[in-house]
């Protein structure tokens, strides 16, 4: 599936601190309840195309859409969840993308809650979805500071800026933010971090960003313990693959620096691999839809 940048407002999506919140969200709906709400009429195909677009839709009036999503990708957004917490999907559910199209009374139009709980029992009557909650240690990442003194990289500057004024004001955009070494014109945004699978950049961002940011990139949950607070300015280049991890096979010397690399290099901060416990949802059952 293709990635887009993702450009990320500091003050409106705090990554990791939102991405908790929703777990906790949804924890509180049983993974096997039927939630009360559910779509009118619903439509569910598998889709053949070759095209690698794909698009999960808002709660728009009438109607909700899923185009070429893997049904692993529609178990994460209808739960909320982050990658590392569905336990036990198929390979299927990665390798096969379905289209669903699903509608509700216009004069009612549901919250985005509302429509993941219809999303939820479209699951479990069309797919057989059941699943519960469990606890389970996983491998992640610890963010913490590189050198011994503590001292920063040269491209991890502290920022002044006030985000909340600037957003109000609706100033925040790219090309605001100061110079950057890595972001497309050699503008940074400003209050915003954008995340390629080859750099970052980000304007006044704080180190839980940061983490939520590389979590996506390096595949594993990671939790900042680098004790520094406020926000900060930040450029981050690498060339290489995002793996291996530390501890895996060395990239070739033509790769060039990996993530774990810059990291250290260009931010002063590292990831170190450990293990620690994470909100689970385990599949208990799952099957191929039955033909509309």
């Amino acid at each position: 599936m293709t990635r887009a940048l993702l450009v990320i407002p500091r003050v409106i999506v705090g990554v990791a601190v939102l991405q908790c919140a929703a777990t906790t969200a949804a924890r509180s709906q049983g993974a096997t309840s039927q939630p009360r709400l559910s779509f009118e009429v619903a439509s569910v195909k598998q889709n053949n195309s070759a095209t690698q677009a794909s698009r999960i839709s808002g709660p728009t009036p009438g109607r909700f859409t899923v185009t070429n999503v893997p049904l692993r990708f529609i178990l994460l957004h209808a739960y909320e969840l982050l990658d590392h917490q569905l336990i036990g999907a198929p390979e299927w559910t990665f390798s096969t993308a379905f289209d669903i199209v699903a509608t509700y009374p216009t004069d009612n139009a549901p919250t985005d809650r509302e429509t993941r709980l219809m999303l939820q029992k479209l699951l479990a009557d069309r797919f057989g979805f059941v699943g519960h909650r469990d606890t389970r240690e996983l491998p992640m990442y610890a963010l913490v500071m590189a050198r011994r003194d503590r001292s920063l990289g040269l491209r991890l500057v502290r920022s002044d800026v006030d985000c909340e004024k600037w957003m109000a004001d609706k100033r925040p955009r790219l090309g605001a933010g100061g110079p950057s070494p890595v972001a497309p014109g050699g503008a940074r945004p400003a209050c915003m971090m954008m995340t390629t699978r080859r750099f970052l950049t980000a304007g006044t961002q704080t180190m839980q960003n940061l983490s939520g940011s590389l979590q996506a990139l390096v595949g594993r949950p990671v939790v900042d313990r680098t004790g520094l607070s406020g926000t900060f300015d930040m450029d981050l280049q690498w060339t290489s693959g995002v793996d291996p991890a530390p501890g895996g096979n060395a990239p070739s010397p033509d790769d060039g620096a990996s993530i774990f690399t810059a990291l250290q290099e260009q931010l002063g901060l590292k990831l170190e691999p450990t293990r620690g416990p994470f909100d689970v949802l385990v599949i208990d059952s799952v099957q191929r839809p039955t033909p509309d």
